[in-house]
């Protein structure tokens, strides 16, 4: 599952950058890659949707900030020290 964490992970950073670049600059990562309509291009977006559904789901459990095991809590008896 770690890899499958690791790849997710990968393909939402690709995804934000390109959000970014196409915010900042009104370039799209698509056109590099032979435009929105080329396979490639639909690939990779359908990729980086699905990773987007993935950790949706499985976010908390992977990610030690949000699980109760990785938060230490000032109030007795929550989370671990």
């Amino acid at each position: 599952m770690k890899a499958l964490h690791m790849i997710t992970f990968i393909l939402l950073v690709v995804g934000g950058l390109n959000w970014l670049l196409v915010g900042l600059v009104g370039w799209d990562i698509s056109k590099f890659l032979g435009g929105m309509d080329s396979l490639v291009s639909k690939v990779i977006y359908i990729l980086v949707g699905l990773s987007a559904v993935i950790v949706l789901f499985t976010h908390k459990k992977d990610c030690m900030a949000c699980s109760s095991k990785g938060i230490p809590s000032s109030r007795p008896g929550m989370g671990t020290m």
